[in-house]
């Protein structure tokens, strides 16, 4: 690790394992969507969306801090990247929950209980990774993971489209669940952004 002579704003750490743990929380909510009756569904969204509001309040924490820290652990631009990638997960786990609701979709296509489970482990290697960034150590794996079940969840939104086309749904339907499906994958995109930022400044410390 690279020797510094000035002390560091340690709060970060603090905070960006608070943004992952929510996420987490955020993973297991999509996983109760998934055996929820339509009834029970607004309720899950509506604890979908105060987590997205915790989400965005501790975006917004690591934002203040950074503007009022003359000392950072790493570079300004990676914090900044690193809290905007994670809030967007949050956010595209929100808007899927909100789309199920809103769309009054009865029944989720076969494969997206594979989406979430792909999410679900991105999230916990996630929040399990936060706390090393303090040390920058034992964070390859987590990032090589989250990069295979990133490419994993394509191949899983390639076949859900396949589907979806196969004539068994009418054309306004496959709109619906097309954006949900699209919404699920672009949060294991945010994910991989998510572990490629951790990379950027794990390269950049080393």
């Amino acid at each position: 690790m690279r020797f510094r002579l000035t002390p560091r704003e340690t709060s970060f750490y603090d905070m960006f394992s608070a943004s992952a743990d929510n996420i987490v929380t955020g993973s297991k909510l999509l996983m109760e969507l998934l055996g929820a009756e339509s009834s029970a569904r607004a309720e899950i969204a509506e604890r979908m969306r105060a987590a997205e509001h915790a989400g965005d309040d501790a975006t917004h924490a690591i934002f203040h801090q950074l503007n009022s820290s003359f000392i950072t652990p790493f570079d300004r631009e990676d914090i900044y990247a690193l809290a905007s990638s994670l809030d967007d997960i949050m956010d595209f786990m929100e808007e899927a929950v909100d789309l199920v609701v809103l769309y009054n979709v009865e029944e989720l296509p076969k494969g997206v209980e594979q989406q979430i489970e792909v999410l679900a482990r991105a999230a916990e290697l996630t929040a399990e990774a936060m706390p090393h960034l303090r040390t920058m150590e034992n964070l390859t794996e987590y990032w090589i993971e989250v990069n295979r079940l990133e490419n994993q969840a394509d191949q899983i939104h390639r076949k859900l489209l396949a589907h979806l086309f196969n004539g068994k749904y009418d054309a306004i339907e496959v709109l619906k669940l097309k954006q949900i499906v699209d919404v699920l994958e672009e949060a294991a995109d945010a994910f991989e952004h998510v572990a490629n930022t951790v990379e950027t400044i794990a390269v950049k410390e080393s």
